[in-house]
């Protein structure tokens, strides 16, 4: 497998990326699984992400290709968006994650983490941005100074990044680096841990709990990563 996706609202569907290319999906946690690929390139997908407000709706990223969509759970594709284009090359878009942003630009975003850094796309899929501070218009208007930028470090490989369905405009980074977070949707970032993580996953319910596979295990943070404490090995 090279990427999951679980369903928020629908108990035992999951959604998985395969090493041969395509994506599968399973209503029973894992117990059987289906396949539909559709239109959907048999080449490998490098992430998936369940869209913001829309569960039946499921982004892939292909590898050399770009990023398709499903609106039916996985039973048709279609293409909506090129590989971002960054420091001069297009890159492969390795972790995505889809966030309803309430302030700022606002709307649905879709964030996606690459070897040479973050970028995002509305769903109106017109254009990959930077990640900048999204009230600085609102700023110009009412005569104050723009939020100030922090952005990750540059140039440096994304290696996991997540949302918090509880407070969207809360993220968190993996880098090489270590462990990242944002309050507001990425345009400022904290260094957290120093841990170097390949995965991460958030509490549907608790922004501040959040856990992280590491090359020494799992590790598990309840105060939204400023501490972190090991979990039994599997």
């Amino acid at each position: 497998m090279r990427a999951l996706a679980c369903h928020p609202a629908r108990a035992g569907r999951i959604f998985a990326a395969t090493r041969a290319g395509g994506v599968t999906r399973s209503d029973d946690g894992g117990r059987s699984w289906h396949t539909a690929y559709g239109e959907l390139p048999q080449t490998p997908i490098t992430a998936l992400a369940i869209a913001a407000g829309a569960p039946d709706t499921v982004y892939a990223a292909v590898a050399g290709d770009g990023l398709w969509r499903s609106e039916d759970a996985g039973e048709t594709w279609s293409f909506v968006m090129d590989r971002p284009w960054i420091a001069e090359a297009e890159r492969d878009v390795l972790t995505l994650a889809s966030v309803n942003l309430a302030s700022g630009m606002g709307g649905i975003w879709i964030y996606a983490g690459t070897q040479a850094g973050l970028t995002r796309v509305p769903d109106c899929f017109c254009r990959w941005q930077d990640v900048v501070a999204g009230d600085a218009m609102e700023a110009l208007v009412a005569g104050t100074a723009p939020a100030p930028e922090a952005p990750l470090p540059e140039s440096e490989t994304i290696l996991a990044l997540v949302s918090a369905l509880a407070a969207p405009e809360r993220l968190f980074a993996a880098l090489h680096s270590g462990l990242w977070a944002s309050a507001d949707g990425g345009v400022t970032w904290d260094a957290v841990s120093d841990h170097r993580a390949t995965a991460l996953a958030i509490h549907p319910t608790d922004p501040n709990r959040i856990a992280a596979a590491t090359p020494d295990g799992l590790i598990l943070s309840q105060d939204g990563g400023a501490n972190w404490a090991a979990l039994p090995t599997i």
